[in-house]
């Protein structure tokens, strides 16, 4: 019993030997790591190029290089870093230098750039590419109006109350000349709005077509608004007066009323009387000629209606002779 206990014991020690043996050996590495990583060292490094600054009048069409290779003194915890992100460095456009339709920025010009965004603790010591050759396009750019594609299906007795608007009812596009000089307006996305009852607020993407390739748009989408109202029809009787008839000649109209069709709000409508309108036969159209029928004039009507309209637009008539 007394051996067993002893042997276990043994075993205890030799297990916390090994412990502690593997502890002393990470930190040992993790001591040994950490000032090999302080040292300053020289290596490449990969950043990924993003253009900036596009000149006014050029469209961007890409680059030569998306990526640029350098040869870096710096920190072993830099060098890590690069190994888990590519970092970003800004090519300013606005340094490019351009021979016809060729456009480049020699290195002595965008080290400077590339050495202003490195951290102060890092040193540039090479670069791979001698030269950055960058895609320019000759582009002009003009104010058109947008025009809706949009079929409104309206519930019964209810209308259009004003016009539809839209914000902004005109946007900038730039492009080369020739893609873009026969345009006079641009189009939204088709839009079917069945049985609208109530005021109604969408927002629509513009359409551009496949054959602008180089044409870009200063927005991609419009808002289109409206209000909807219920409306009702009234009939009106309203006279048919003549004029500029000669003195000495008595016309008689068959009828000598007309109905005449509004459309308008409830409230509206109610404090619409027949006097409001006036419908003319005019003696004008008979000095060509005799004619079988008169034909009418809706000379006068008030404000604040959707729609007017006379349901007949001649009548037949008499002359006679005072």
């Amino acid at each position: 019993m007394v051996n067993w206990v002893i042997d276990k014991i043994k075993k205890a020690l030799k297990k916390r030997k090994v412990k502690i043996f593997l502890v002393f050996l990470v930190f040992s590495t993790l001591i040994w790591l950490i000032n090999n990583l302080s040292e300053s060292y020289v290596s490449t490094a990969s950043f990924d190029l993003e253009y900036v600054n596009v000149p006014k009048g050029y469209l961007f069409k890409g680059a030569t290089d998306n990526e640029l290779k350098v040869k870096l003194e710096a920190g072993g915890f830099q060098f890590l870093g690069f190994n888990f992100k590519h970092s970003k460095i800004a090519i300013d456009l606005a340094d490019a230098q351009h021979k016809d339709s060729i456009f480049y920025i020699p290195q002595e010009i965008y080290r400077k750039q590339v050495e202003r965004q490195l951290s102060a603790s890092m040193s540039l010591i090479d670069i791979e590419t001698d030269t950055l050759f960058v895609g320019m396009l000759a582009v002009v750019s003009k104010k058109v109006p947008v025009k809706p594609n949009i079929e409104v299906n309206m519930a019964r007795n209810y209308l259009l109350d004003g016009q539809m608007e839209i914000q902004p009812d005109s946007i900038a596009i730039t492009g080369p000349s020739e893609e873009i000089d026969t345009i006079v307006v641009v189009r939204t996305n088709k839009l079917t709005l069945p049985d609208l009852d109530s005021d109604f607020s969408e927002t629509i993407e513009i359409y551009k077509s496949k054959e602008l390739k180089n044409t870009e748009y200063s927005i991609g989408e419009v808002e289109l608004t409206a209000k909807i109202a219920r409306f009702s029809e009234k009939v009106f009787e309203v006279p048919i007066t003549t004029v500029h008839f000669p003195n000495n000649i008595d016309v008689k109209t068959f009828p000598d009323k007309v109905s005449v069709v509004c459309k308008a709000k409830l409230k509206r409508l109610k404090k619409i009387e027949a006097s409001d309108f006036e419908v003319i036969a005019d003696y004008g159209q008979l000095k060509d000629g005799i004619t079988d029928e008169l034909k009418l004039e809706l000379r006068k009507k008030p404000s604040g209606l959707h729609s007017v309209k006379l349901q007949k637009n001649s009548v037949e008539y008499i002359l006679n002779k005072k």
